[in-house]
C-alpha cells in the first residue's frame, strides 16, 4: 500500500508503532421477492439463474438474498496470460454454478500466530491460484434498479481477497438496505505490478499496472451486466478500506474508469506517492537479474513459479527502498508492489498530488478509525510509550502528544492511546485528501471518524484498523467475535450501513434524524460514528495538529 496508511498485516503484526457480446434475455422471469422454501432458509431454485454476456450463472437464495459467487469477469491470468491485460472469459452455454468463492491471487498467507487478531477479525485465507478474476454478487431480487456497491479489499496491493474477512459478506447490505453488493478478486504483488515492456514488447505496455486494469475490467463487467441482477449501472459506488482505499483513489484518477464510477468512499487508505515508469523498469531489470533470467526471456517469466518471483521482488524492493520508517509507509515513491505513474494507464498521483479532474463530479466519502495502529503484541507502559515516541519525533513533541491524548481520552488505557497515534496520522492524511477534493469545487466530499470501542478482549483494542467494516457492511452478528453483537453495536451498524447505502443511492449519506453535511478544510465537519453518532467539527483536531508541528 502507498501513502501514510499502514497495511493491515503490517499494522497488526509489527512490533513497534508502524504505521463484449450483446446482453441476452434473463434465463427466467425476474422475481421481485423470492418465495421462501417450505423446508428451510437456503435453496438453489431455478429462478436464481441469470444469463450474463458470457454465459448463464446459477446462484443460491439464502434468507431472501440471491447470492452469486465466483463469476468470471476475466480469463485465467496464468501462463501466457501473465502480465497481459485481462482477457474476456471463454463463453459457456450451460448454466455455471456460481455458489462458492473463487481463487485468491497467490500471496503470503496469514500465519495465524496473532491469535487475538484472528479472533477479532475472523480471518480466512481461502485458496490461491492465477485464475482469480472472479466477482461476487448479493441482491434482493433480479429485477429493479438498485444502487450498486462495489467493494475493493485491503491488504495494500500485495495480499488480501474479497472474502478474507468475515465482514466483507454482502448479504446484509442487500437484505437490509435494498442495494446490490459486489466484491472482487484481482491480480496483486508481482503478478499485478511488474513492468515487462522491455522484456516482452508493446503487448506488455500495461504490465506495470495490470492489477488496476483488472479493477477497471471488473467495473466494466458490472456496467454491462449488473442490470440483470437488479442493479442500476448508472449508480455505482466504489469503496475500499486500507489498500482498498488506495485502489479507490487510483481508480478515480484513471480515464478508463470515467462513466463507470458515480460515488466513491475511501476508508483508512488512499493516495500514495507512485514511482515513475523509469523507476519501475529499473526495478524489473533488477528482478530479472536476481532470478538469473535473460532480459528478453518472457517465456521463462511465464513458466516460473510465483514464490521465487515474489521473493526476488521483495529482495530488490528492500535493496532499493530501504526499510520503512517507524510511523508507516513512506511519503516518497517506493518501487515494488504498487501502481506506477506510467503516463498511459495512470497519469496522475491521484489524491497524493492532485484531485483528478476525471472524477471531479464524483461525490466522495473519506475517513478512518481511531486506533489504526492496533497491534496486540504492543502493550507498552507509559514510560516505554514515551521512549518509543521520543525516538520517532523527539522528546518535546512526544511529551505534548502524550499529555494531549491522555487529556482527550482519560478513559482509555495507555496501550489503546498508543494505538491511536497512527489514527491521528491518518486523520491528517484525510484532511489532505479533503483539501484536494474540496478545492475542485465539484462534487461534495464528506468526512467521518469511526471510534466505537469494541468491548472484546478487555476493551483495549479500541477501533482497530478494519473494525469499521463490520459496521458499514451491517455485519455485527456475523462478526460477533469482534463486535460482541451487542445492542449498542447493532445500533451503530444500522446507522453506518444506512449512511453508506444512502450515499450509494443518492450521493448524500444523510438519514432521517442524522444530517451529514459536506466537509471543508476549515471546519473539517465530520460524522463521528460512536455510541452516539453525531456531527463534530474537527474531532481530535488539536491533538492531530501536534503531529504537524
Amino acid at each position: 500500500m502507498t501513502g501514510p496508511f499502514v497495511d493491515r498485516r503490517r499494522a497488526m503484526l509489527a512490533p513497534i508503532l508502524t504505521g463484449a457480446g450483446l446482453m441476452l434475455p434473463p434465463m427466467a422471469s425476474a422475481q421481485t421477492a423470492r418465495v421462501r422454501s417450505a423446508s428451510g432458509t437456503c435453496s438453489t431454485p431455478k429462478d436464481a439463474t441469470v444469463r450474463t454476456q458470457y454465459g448463464p450463472v446459477s446462484g443460491y437464495v439464502q434468507d431472501d438474498v440471491y447470492t452469486f459467487k465466483g463469476i468470471p469477469y476475466g480469463a485465467d491470468t496464468g501462463g501466457e496470460n501473465r502480465w497481459l491485460p485481462a482477457k474476456p472469459p471463454q463463453r459457456w452455454t450451460e448454466a455455471r454454478n456460481a455458489v462458492a468463492y473463487g481463487a485468491n491471487c497467490p500471496q503470503t498467507l496469514h500465519d495465524f500466530n496473532a491469535v487475538e487478531h484472528t479472533f477479532l477479525q475472523q480471518w480466512t485465507d481461502g485458496f490461491v491460484g492465477e485464475d482469480m478474476l472472479k466477482l461476487n454478487i448479493w441482491t434482493p431480487a433480479l429485477s429493479g434498479n438498485r444502487p450498486v456497491m462495489v467493494y475493493f479489499h485491503g491488504g495494500g496491493f500485495a495480499f488480501g481477497s474479497s472474502y478474507e474477512l468475515a465482514s466483507h459478506d454482502g448479504a446484509q447490505m442487500a437484505r437490509n438496505h435494498d442495494v446490490v453488493q459486489v466484491s472482487l478478486n484481482h491480480r496483486l504483488n508481482v503478478l499485478g505490478f511488474l513492468d515487462l515492456t522491455e522484456v516482452g514488447g508493446a503487448a506488455y505496455e500495461e504490465s506495470a499496472n495490470v492489477s488496476m486494469t483488472d479493477c477497471v475490467a471488473a467495473l466494466r463487467w458490472v456496467h454491462e451486466n449488473i442490470a440483470r441482477f437488479g442493479g442500476d449501472p448508472d449508480r455505482v459506488m466504489i469503496y475500499g478500506q486500507s489498500g482498498g482505499g488506495s485502489k479507490v483513489t487510483t481508480l478515480l484518477g484513471m480515464a478508463t474508469g470515467k462513466g463507470l464510477i458515480h460515488r466513491a468512499a475511501v476508508q483508512s487508505g488512499g493516495g500514495g506517492a507512485l514511482p515513475t515508469a523509469e523507476q519501475s523498469r529499473d526495478f524489473s531489470r533488477r528482478v530479472l537479474r536476481e532470478l538469473n533470467i535473460g532480459p528478453k526471456d518472457i517465456g521463462a517469466l511465464q513458466r516460473i513459479a510465483w514464490k521465487p518471483l515474489f521473493d526476488a521482488g521483495n529482495k530488490v524492493s528492500n535493496d532499493i527502498n530501504g526499510p520503512r520508517g517507524p510511523m508507516g509507509p513512506s511519503l516518497t515513491p517506493r518501487v515494488g508492489w504498487n501502481p506506477t505513474l506510467d503516463g498511459k494507464v495512470i497519469d496522475v498521483r491521484s489524491f497524493s498530488a492532485i484531485a483528478p479532474d476525471v472524477s471531479r463530479d464524483v461525490p466522495m466519502l473519506i475517513g478512518n478509525v481511531s486506533e489504526e495502529g492496533m497491534r496486540w503484541g504492543y502493550n507498552p507502559s507509559e514510560a516505554q510509550w514515551r521512549t518509543d515516541l521520543t525516538a520517532q519525533m523527539g522528546g518535546d513533541k512526544a511529551g505534548r502528544l502524550i499529555a494531549a491524548m491522555k487529556q482527550a481520552h482519560p478513559e482509555k488505557a495507555v496501550r489503546t492511546l498508543a494505538y491511536g497515534v497512527q489514527g491521528l496520522q491518518n486523520r491528517n492524511r484525510v484532511q489532505d485528501m479533503v483539501r484536494l477534493k474540496h478545492a475542485q469545487r465539484g462534487a461534495p466530499v464528506y468526512q467521518y471518524l469511526f471510534q466505537w470501542q469494541s468491548p472484546q478482549l478487555g476493551g483495549v483494542a479500541g477501533a482497530w484498523h478494519t473494525a469499521d467494516l463490520a459496521f458499514c457492511f451491517d455485519n455485527t452478528k456475523l462478526c460477533d467475535q469482534g463486535t460482541g453483537n451487542t445492542p449498542e453495536a447493532q445500533r451503530v451498524a444500522r446507522t453506518m450501513s444506512t449512511a453508506w447505502a444512502n450515499f450509494a443511492r443518492t450521493g448524500n449519506p444523510s438519514q432521517p434524524g442524522l444530517a451529514w453535511t459536506p466537509t471543508d478544510p476549515q471546519r473539517c465537519q465530520t460524522m463521528v460514528f460512536d455510541t452516539t453518532s453525531r456531527m463534530v467539527d474537527d474531532p481530535e483536531g488539536a491533538v492531530r495538529r501536534i503531529l504537524l508541528s
